[in-house]
Order: structure tokens, then sequence, then C-alpha cells
């Protein structure tokens, strides 16, 4: 876009182009990054940020830490729970009795597609809470004790 255009409605235009991307590609997760927004459109970062509302008002995007955009697709549930707490489910899941081998960090990450330090403080969480032993480089962690469903909320 030129600088002599009116930026009046830029936003929306923006916003129905993404939207347009997010419908042909069923396997897009992610909106692309602001920065890469702005240049491709030549418009400044507010502009991106106003498409980007009007994706979260449609119910097409969401907001992630890290200053990211999550596709959301109708139909796909998605647990937005606090990791700590969707590691409880781990436990019974898994089927674990006190004594049983946790699942170690990088099996983790993986499961519930997190880096390494979100669930490094996850974990440090369920420790706290006395349902781990403590883990370390080359330590496994093991159950302690199992939770009860009506503690896991306060993690």
């Amino acid at each position: 876009m030129s600088q002599q255009v009116s930026p009046r409605g830029t936003f929306q235009k923006i916003a129905r182009l993404l939207k347009a991307q997010i419908d042909a590609d069923l396997d897009m997760a992610e909106l692309p990054p602001v920065a890469e927004v702005m240049h491709d459109h030549g418009v400044s970062r507010g502009v991106v940020l106003r498409a980007f509302a009007v994706l979260q008002q449609e119910g097409a995007a969401e907001p992630v830490p890290g200053g990211r955009w999550r596709v959301v697709r109708e139909g796909r549930q998605v647990d937005r729970r606090p990791l700590a707490e969707r590691l409880t489910d781990v436990f019974t899941d898994d089927g674990l009795e006190v004594g049983a081998t946790f699942p170690s960090a990088s099996a983790l990450c993986e499961r519930f597609d997190v880096s390494r330090p979100t669930v490094t403080k996850a974990l440090e969480k369920l420790e706290a809470a006395g349902w781990l032993s403590g883990g370390g480089q080359g330590k496994l962690r093991t159950v302690r004790a199992l939770p009860k469903r009506e503690e896991s909320p306060s993690l």
C-alpha cells in the first residue's frame, strides 16, 4: 500500500485476507507473525493488531503468550487450562500409582506441544504440591501421591 492510501478499513481488508487464508489452509495453526503481515501489506503494527482483533471477535483466532496468535477452528476443542492442571490428568490417563515413574520432561513437551521451560515450571508446581518427587538432570520423577480431583484447580 502506498502512503497516500487512506488507512480507514485497511485492517478490515487485512482481516478478510487472513480469514480467507485460514479457510483455505486447514493445517494453518498460527497466524503469520505481526512483522510479516506489516511487511506484506505495508502497514503499521497497530493496523495489523486491529486486523487480528477483528479475527478474535469473529472467533477465528486468539492471542497466546509470546505475542503469537493461534487459529481457532470450529469443532476442535483446545484445553486452555494451565499446564500444571493438565499434567494432573496424566496421573489418571496413564494409570499411574504411587511409586510409578512420571513421564520425562521431553515426553511431556512433545505430548502437550509446549516448551521445556513451561513443562519445568508446571512440574515444579506438582512437586511443591507433594505429588511428585523432585527431579533433576538424569533423575526420574516418581509419583509420591495422587491428586484428588478437587485439588487440581488450585495449581
